[in-house]
């Protein structure tokens, strides 16, 4: 296992984070912000004042005791172009350097959009649409397919810069934005998906949340509408600066980047008419440490939600092959069972994510880990699904035990899920526990099943490597939930 510290010089902020890396997957351990005035300093006077330096050093210096107390084996130290602005830049690193032995360097046009992209690629599963990423000073529009850039677009506002000169009204913002947009010939592809990442996206992703009175606390991959990114937009420019100061939960609470931020989203829903935007958690410094790690980026992509579980479990030093092998075989019992249950193939992810993640609950304890598990996977940040398939596969792991259902819990996401829903989590949790069943040895002993139904009777016939005693006791166990969903008789031979 090898250590990777992330250092970031950005215009308002100085950033640590650290990670575990292993076998080209990667695990953010910690991360530390302190507040610096880089951005005010190089637009008031284009240099960096003395007192500005010195706190910037002190918290470097700081940083890199703490890399060192971390035992990290490799810095990459970036910093924001806006310093390039700097008349006296080369000062600035000489001092850093000198004091700390951190040699920075600016990361250019392509190495940024190569960040993004991996990055956000990484938290939300998609082969073809837009990426919209918003920074303190730049606005990234990339357009892909086929795990591939197609088009490009930088435009030179973000929301800190596109305050920057007299005081300027919202409206006078967004109609800024806008006239930059226009001034290009880009465009996306009808009906793509689009992504929006940075924390101009994820703030509306939280404020539209508290409005629509959403019932998931989970940023990554939630869908935003033209409808409700304008209500939202009414709302916080409907509010006074004091109440502003008072909405909760905001990645940056500063009144006047959030009113900056919801101009350009304004503008980039006005110009190219999206019908929705899905938010996503991606950050560059995600995107660097991937581009860092050697590591086959398109196997990993082309099943982002099984490399996503992975990833969560490569640093727990546990055998992962039962839990893909229990994901297989409840993908074998939906097809070998499909005439009975009659769910649609849209309920495959949820149920995989169940499957792969049958046992996170034992993290927390190994009694009622099936109810325990239920919170474990919605606080996951697994990627690759959409949050009603997170939920529906936190339900289906809870649920592996039919007297586990809660109808009360059930209500409080009802503005999410359907009565079909209903019916599908309570036979996939027990086509989840009848897959964990018969891996009971831990061995790969059932690798096939053959379903015939009989009457009122399901006989499964186990294709075996070694003796299945142990799994079909254990999988009789699930008969009695299996008569209660399925109405018929489990027999396994």
């Amino acid at each position: 296992m090898e250590k990777i510290a992330v250092i970031e010089l950005a215009d308002s902020l100085v950033k640590l984070s650290i990670y575990d890396t292993k076998n080209g997957r990667f695990k953010l351990v910690r991360k530390e912000e302190d507040g610096v005035s880089i951005f005010k300093d190089i637009s008031e006077e284009k240099l960096l004042r003395p007192k500005t330096i010195t706190d910037i050093v002190s918290i470097l210096k700081i940083y890199r005791n703490v890399i060192e107390e971390c035992q990290v084996q490799k810095i990459i130290a970036v910093a924001d172009n806006i310093i390039a602005k700097a008349r006296n830049q080369r000062g600035f690193f000489d001092e850093i350097f000198n004091n700390t032995g951190l040699n920075f360097t600016f990361t250019t046009e392509e190495e940024s959009v190569k960040n993004i992209y991996t990055s956000v690629l990484n938290s939300i599963d998609s082969s073809k649409g837009g990426i919209v990423y918003i920074s303190e000073n730049e606005t990234f529009l990339i357009r892909y397919n086929r795990r591939s850039t197609l088009g490009l677009l930088s435009i030179p506002y973000g929301y800190e810069n596109i305050m920057e000169g007299s005081e300027k009204t919202f409206d006078q913002m967004k109609d800024l934005f806008l006239a930059e947009l226009k001034a290009r010939d880009f465009k996306f592809e009808t009906e793509s998906l689009i992504v929006g990442a940075g924390v101009p996206f994820v703030n509306l992703g939280r404020i539209a949340k508290k409005v629509a009175k959403y019932p998931l606390e989970i940023d990554n991959n939630y869908e935003v509408n033209k409808a409700t990114a304008k209500s939202v937009v009414e709302f916080v420019k409907g509010l006074d600066v004091e109440k502003v100061k008072k909405v909760k939960g905001l990645v940056n609470d500063r009144t006047e980047v959030l009113y900056s931020s919801l101009a350009i989203i304004s503008a980039l829903y006005e110009h190219f008419n999206f019908s929705q935007v899905n938010v996503s958690t991606a950050c560059v410094r995600d995107g660097v440490v991937a581009n860092n790690l050697s590591t086959d980026t398109q196997e990993k992509l082309s099943d982002l939600l099984a490399n996503s579980f992975f990833n969560i479990y490569e640093f727990e030093n546990k055998d992962l092959s039962i839990n893909n092998r229990i994901a297989n075989m409840a993908g074998i019992l939906f097809k070998q069972l499909k005439v009975m249950h009659k769910l649609p193939r849209m309920y495959v992810k949820p149920m995989r994510v169940a499957a792969y993640m049958f046992d996170i609950g034992k993290k927390i304890s190994f009694e009622d880990f099936e109810k325990h598990g239920f919170y474990a996977i919605l606080n996951s940040g697994l990627c690759g699904v959409s949050q009603k398939d997170l939920l529906l596969g936190a339900f289906i792991c809870e649920c592996q035990l039919a007297d586990n259902f809660s109808l009360s819990k059930w209500m409080k996401y009802n503005s999410i899920l359907t009565d079909e829903d209903l019916n599908a989590v309570r036979k996939l949790g027990v086509i989840v526990r009848l897959a964990a069943a018969l891996n009971s040895s831990k061995k790969l002993v059932v690798t096939d099943v053959m379903c015939d139904i009989l009457g009122d009777s399901v006989i499964m016939k186990l294709i075996v490597n070694s003796d299945p005693t142990y799994e079909i006791m254990q999988g009789m166990k699930v008969a009695k939930d299996y008569r209660k969903f399925f109405k018929k008789n489990l027999q396994l031979i």
